[in-house]
C-alpha cells in the first residue's frame, strides 16, 4: 500500500550528528525523535544537514543525502568526481573520504557482519580487520585509481551516455568516470550519442587489447553505426535476452594466473584488473592443493578458480566446475580443454551438485552470487568432508550468514581476508578460509 502524498517526508531538512558506518554506502544517524535515518554523502562523528530522498511518516527508516557539513571529519576530502555527491551519479559511494579512511569503514562493515550475522569477532574469523588494497591503488587523498574495466552506460532520451543516480533509472549524463580503466575510457563513448539504445556496456579486458561494447536497444529502435576512437567487437542484446554478435569477435581474452580465458557475450569476470590474480593468490594460499587432490569450483563462470586448481592438483586430481549460465560453461569447456581431468557441468548449483552422485571432495571453492550460496547448498557441501573449503564473497551480509550455516554443519572459518577491489564504492570482496571443526578425542 502506498503512503498518502501528504505523510511523505520527501524534502524534509535534519541537523543530525553522524552515527557508525553500515552495510550499504551510508552511515546510521537519528532525528531529534530518534526517527532512524541511512545518510549518503557524510561520514561518522560529522555533524551535518540531510535532506530526505526516500520515507514516509509511518516508514521504519528514511534515506537522505547530507548537503550541508556543518563540522567535518578529519578524513573528509573534496570529492575529486564533479558527478559524486547529492542527487547525482549513484556509481560511488566514498568520493568524499580519504582511500586509507574507505577502507577502514569497509572493515567497520564487515566486522558489523560478522558480528550481527554470524557471531565472529574478527580475531574468531582470523582476520587481523584490514581491509587491503589491490596493486597500485594506493593513491594520494583526493585522487582516484582508474579501475572499472566494465562500465555500464545507461542512456538518456536524448541518446547521451551517463550513470544513473542513486536507487533510482533517472540518468546523470557524463563527459567521464574517474573510475573507467584507461582502456574504457580511449573508446570515447561518452562524446558519441546513442539515440534509441537503452544502455551502452564497455568492456576492456586485462591482458589484452580486446575491447567489446554490448548495445541494449530500446524496443523497435535500429542499431548506430558504432564508431569509437578505439577498435572494438559489438554485440547486440535482443529483446528476448540473447546477446548476438555485430561484428568482431563475440569474447574478450581475459589474463589471470598465467593463462588466458574467454569471456563471451559480456559475460561476468572480475572487474578491477588485478581482482582475478589477486583472488586466485588468495584461494590457492588458503587451500593449498596437493597433487591428486579432487576439487569443486561452484558458480564457476569462465573457470578461473577451476583452472588455478587444475594446474595445482595434477595428472591425477581432478576438477569439477559447475555454472548456470550457458556461454560461461561453453567458455570454461574451452578454456580448459588442456586439462583431461577437469569437467564444467552446466545448472544451478543447488540442482546439479546432487545429480553429479559425488559423496566427498577434498578442496571446495565457491563464489556464489550477492544472494549467498544458502542454506541447503551449504548443507550439502559440508556433507562432502572437504579439507578445506574457500568462499569467495562479494557481499559481506551473505559471506557472514553462509558462515553461521556453515558452523552449523561442523565447520569454522579458519582465516578471513578482505580486499578494497572496489574503489570509491561501498563494495569489498572476501576470501573466508573454512575446515571442519575437530572432534575432541
Amino acid at each position: 500500500m502506498q503512503n498518502a502524498p501528504d505523510s511523505s517526508l520527501i524534502g524534509e531538512e535534519y541537523e543530525v550528528e553522524v552515527g557508525p558506518v553500515a552495510h550499504g554506502g551510508h552511515c546510521i544517524a537519528r532525528t531529534d525523535e530518534g526517527r532512524v535515518l541511512f545518510v549518503r554523502h557524510a561520514l561518522p562523528g560529522e555533524k551535518v544537514v540531510v535532506r530526505v530522498t526516500e520515507g514516509a511518516e509511518d516508514s521504519r527508516f528514511l534515506r537522505a543525502d547530507a548537503v550541508r557539513v556543518l563540522e567535518a571529519s578529519k578524513d573528509r576530502v573534496e570529492a575529486p568526481c564533479p558527478y559524486a555527491g547529492p542527487g547525482k551519479c549513484g556509481g560511488c559511494d566514498w568520493q568524499h573520504a580519504k582511500p586509507g579512511a574507505q577502507r577502514r569503514l569497509k572493515g567497520e562493515v564487515v566486522a558489523e557482519q560478522l558480528q550481527r550475522l554470524a557471531g565472529l569477532t574478527p580475531e574468531e574469523a582470523g582476520w587481523d580487520g584490514t581491509v587491503m588494497p589491490a596493486e597500485g591503488d594506493k593513491v594520494p587523498a583526493g585522487e582516484v585509481p582508474a579501475w572499472r574495466t566494465r562500465v555500464q552506460y545507461a542512456i538518456d532520451a536524448e541518446g547521451r551516455a551517463g550513470l544513473r543516480k542513486h536507487r533510482s533509472h533517472e540518468v546523470q549524463p557524463i563527459d567521464g568516470c574517474l573510475i573507467a580503466a584507461p582502456g574504457v575510457s580511449e573508446l570515447g563513448i561518452e562524446k558519441r550519442s546513442w539515440e534509441g539504445m537503452a544502455s551502452v556496456d564497455a568492456i576492456a579486458a586485462t591482458g589484452s587489447q580486446d575491447r567489446q561494447v554490448v548495445l541494449t536497444p530500446r524496443p523497435g529502435a535500429r542499431l548506430p553505426i558504432v564508431e569509437l576512437d578505439r577498435p572494438v567487437s559489438v554485440l547486440r542484446v535482443a529483446e528476448d535476452g540473447g546477446v548476438h554478435r555485430v561484428h568482431g569477435r563475440p569474447f574478450v581474452r581475459e589474463r589471470a594466473d598465467d593463462r588466458t580465458y574467454r569471456v563471451g557475450n559480456g559475460g561476468f569476470w572480475q572487474v578491477h584488473p588485478k581482482a582475478a590474480d589477486t583472488l586466485v593468490r588468495a584461494v590457492m594460499q588458503g587451500l593449498l592443493p596437493r597433487k591428486g587432490d579432487t576439487a569443486l569450483d561452484l558458480y564457476c563462470g569462465a573457470g578461473l578458480f577451476a583452472g588455478a586448481l587444475a594446474d595445482r592438483v595434477g595428472d591425477k586430481g581432478a576438477v569439477l566446475g559447475i555454472e548456470s549460465g550457458k556461454r560461461a560453461v561453453e567458455d570454461a569447456r574451452h578454456n580448459l580443454q588442456d586439462f583431461e581431468r577437469v569437467r564444467i557441468e552446466q545448472g544451478k548449483v543447488e540442482q546439479a551438485l546432487p545429480r553429479t552422485g559425488i559423496t566427498d571432495v577434498d578442496l571446495i571453492v565457491l563464489d556464489p552470487p550477492r544472494a549467498g550460496a544458502g542454506k541447503q547448498t551449504v548443507k550439502h557441501l559440508a556433507g562432502l568432508g572437504a579439507r578445506r573449503i574457500a568462499y569467495v564473497a562479494c557481499d559481506p551480509a551473505a559471506l557472514a550468514r553462509d558462515i553461521a550455516y556453515f558452523r552449523d554443519t561442523g565447520y569454522r572459518v579458519r582465516t578471513l581476508r578482505a580486499f578494497d577491489l572496489f574503489p570509491m564504492t561501498h563494495h569489498v570482496e572476501c576470501v573466508a578460509i573454512l575446515e571442519p571443526v575437530k572432534k575432541d578425542a
